[in-house]
C-alpha cells in the first residue's frame, strides 16, 4: 500500500518483503525510472557520438561503464533502505568540514551540477532538433526560442501537476517500443554494407585506450551511460518513495528489522539487476549502430545537425522511410528523459537547500513546495542554456565530465557507508565487496584520466607531444584509414610492377 509520507519511519508502515521472485516483481520500478533518464543523454547521444568518434574500438569501454558502476548504485540503496535517509541527508553526515549546515560534498556537488545545466540544456535542444525535422521554422530565431520555452514549460506542467507516474509509465513503454526499433535496426544492418564482422566485435570487446579527442569523449560517456553520479544519487529517493524504507521500518535492533531489511535490499538487487540488463543492452545496440553507420562514413552527431545525423542509423539500415519514426522516438526517448531528470533534480535540489537550511525538507508540506518551484526553475534554465549553447552533442559530453567528478564523491560517501555506517547484520559477501572496491577504482581511474586530458596536458605538455597525439587522433578518422589503405594498395602494385 502507499505511504503517506514514504521520508517518515514508523512502525505503522511496516510491510513484510516478498519472498519469491514473481512477489518481488511487482515491487520493480526505481531502476527502470532510471533506465528513462539514462536512455536519452547516455545512450541516444553519447554513446553514438563515441561509436561515430572511435569505431568499434571502445565498445568494451562502454559496456564496462554500464555494469561497474551498479555496486556503487546498491550501496546508496542499501543504505537509504536501512536508515530511512534521503541523499543528502545521508552526505550530510560524511567526514569533513562543514561551510554553514551543509556538509562540503553538498556544496560540491551544487557546484558541479552548473556544468551538469549543459547536459539537459543539450537533451532540450535535442528534443527542439528533432521538432524542427517536421516543422523546418523551428531551426532558428524566435520560433526556435519559443520551441525551447514550449517544451522545457510542458515538463514542469506535468511534473507539477503530479501527472509524473502515469507519464513515466508511458514513456517507459514508448522507449519499449524504440528499444525494439533499434533492435530492427541491428539486425537490418547486417543485410547491407555496413554489416558488422565478428572480427570487428572480438576488436571492440579487446581492452585498448585510444589518445586524444576520441578519449575526451569515452570519458564523458563514462559519466553518462549506465548510472551515473546523478542516477545514483536519485536512486534513493525512488526507493524510499516506493515504500522500500518504510516497510522496512525504523531499526529498533531488533532481528526482525535485520530480517525485513535483508529481504527488501533483495528486491532492491533485483530492480538494479534487471534495469541494468536493459540500459545495457540498449547502450551497446547504440554504440554498434553508431560504429558501423557513422563512423564508417566519418559522420558525427554534432551541432544542429544532431538528430539528422543520428537518423542514418536508421535509414542505412531499414531505409528512408524510418527517419520519420526514428524522429518520433528520438523524441519520446528525450522527452522521457527530461521527466525523469527533472523529477530527481527537483528531489536532489530541494534536499540540498533543505540541508542548507533554507527549509524544512523533512516537512511534507515545505518539500513539496519546493519541489514545485524547481520544477518551473529548472527546465527555464536548461531552455536558456541550450539557446545559449547550440551544440547539444557537446553539451551532453561536458555533463558527463562533470558526472564524472560527481561519481567519486558517489564512490567516497559508498565507501563510507559499507564500512562506517551499515549495521553489521547486513554486511554483504566478500565477491560484493571486491565488486564494490572494483567499481571504486574504477571510477577513481576514470577520474585521473580526465584531469590528465583535461587539465594537466593543457598546462604541461610540450606542443610537440600536443603536435604527436593530434597526428595519431587523425590517423584514427575513417578517412586517414582510407587514405592509408589506398596508399598501401599502391604500395602492393609498385611491388608486383618491379
Amino acid at each position: 500500500m502507499p505511504v503517506h509520507d514514504p521520508y517518515a519511519l514508523d512502525h505503522s508502515k511496516i510491510q513484510s518483503p516478498p519472498t519469491t521472485f514473481t512477489g518481488m516483481l511487482q515491487y520493480i520500478g526505481p531502476g527502470f525510472i532510471l533506465s528513462a533518464s539514462i536512455v536519452g543523454s547516455g545512450e541516444l547521444i553519447a554513446t553514438t557520438l563515441v561509436g561515430a568518434k572511435a569505431g568499434f574500438v571502445l565498445m568494451w569501454f562502454i559496456i564496462f561503464s554500464c555494469l561497474v558502476k551498479v555496486a556503487v548504485q546498491l550501496e546508496f540503496g542499501k543504505h537509504a533502505i536501512s536508515s530511512g535517509e534521503s541523499t543528502m541527508q545521508s552526505l550530510n553526515t560524511l567526514p569533513g568540514p562543514k561551510i554553514g549546515k551543509a556538509n562540503w560534498s553538498i556544496w560540491t556537488w551544487l557546484a558541479l551540477m552548473m556544468a551538469k545545466m549543459l547536459q539537459l540544456g543539450g537533451i532540450i535542444g535535442g528534443v527542439v532538433l528533432a521538432l524542427a525535422i517536421f516543422f523546418p521554422a523551428l531551426q532558428s530565431g524566435l520560433p526556435r526560442v519559443l520551441a525551447a520555452f514550449v517544451v522545457s514549460g510542458s515538463v514542469s506542467l506535468l511534473i507539477y501537476r503530479g501527472y509524473y507516474q502515469l507519464i513515466e509509465k508511458s514513456s517507459l513503454i514508448m522507449i519499449g517500443g524504440f528499444t525494439l526499433f533499434t533492435l530492427a535496426s541491428l539486425i537490418a544492418v547486417q543485410f547491407t554494407d555496413f554489416a558488422i564482422t565478428s572480427s570487428e566485435i572480438n576488436a571492440g570487446l579487446t581492452p585498448s585506450i585510444p589518445a586524444g579527442v576520441i578519449l575526451v569523449a569515452a570519458i564523458g560517456a563514462f559519466g553518462i551511460t549506465g548510472v551515473g553520479g546523478d542516477e545514483i544519487m536519485a536512486y534513493n529517493y525512488w526507493l524510499i518513495e516506493k515504500g522500500y524504507a518504510a516497510y522496512t521500518g525504523p531499526n529498533d535492533n531488533s532481528p526482525e528489522w535485520a530480517e525485513r531489511a535483508r529481504g527488501w535490499i533483495r528486491v532492491m538487487y533485483w530492480d538494479a539487476l534487471l534495469a541494468m540488463l536493459a540500459y545495457t543492452a540498449m547502450t551497446t545496440m547504440f554504440y554498434l549502430l553508431g560504429a558501423a553507420i557513422l563512423n564508417r562514413q566519418g559522420l558525427e552527431p554534432a551541432s544542429d545537425q544532431l538528430i539528422s545525423v543520428l537518423g542514418n542509423m536508421y535509414t542505412d539500415s531499414l531505409g528512408p522511410w524510418a527517419r520519420s519514426v526514428f524522429v518520433v522516438g528520438a523524441i519520446v526517448v528525450l522527452y522521457s528523459t527530461l521527466f525523469a531528470a527533472l523529477a530527481a533534480w527537483t528531489r536532489l535540489y530541494a534536499d540540498a537547500f533543505g540541508r542548507i537550511g533554507l527549509f524544512d525538507f523533512q516537512n511534507p508540506t515545505s518539500r513539496s513546495k519546493a519541489i514545485a518551484i524547481l520544477a518551473w526553475l529548472l527546465p527555464a534554465v536548461w531552455a536558456v542554456v541550450f539557446l545559449l549553447g547550440k551544440d547539444p552533442a557537446w553539451m551532453v559530453i561536458v555533463g558527463g565530465l562533470a558526472t564524472v567528478v560527481i561519481l567519486l564523491i558517489v564512490d567516497f560517501a559508498a565507501i563510507y557507508f559499507r564500512y562506517w555506517r551499515l549495521d553489521q547484520r547486513l554486511a554483504p559477501s566478500r565477491i560484493y565487496d571486491l565488486a564494490l572496491w572494483i567499481s571504486s577504482i574504477a571510477i577513481l581511474l576514470v577520474a585521473l584520466l580526465l584531469v590528465k586530458e583535461k587539465i594537466y596536458k593543457p598546462l604541461f605538455a610540450s606542443p610537440e607531444t600536443e603536435a604527436t597525439e593530434a597526428e595519431a587522433s587523425e590517423a584514427e578518422t575513417p578517412e586517414a584509414e582510407a587514405a592509408g589503405a589506398d596508399a598501401e594498395a599502391t604500395e602492393a602494385e609498385s611491388a608486383e610492377a618491379e
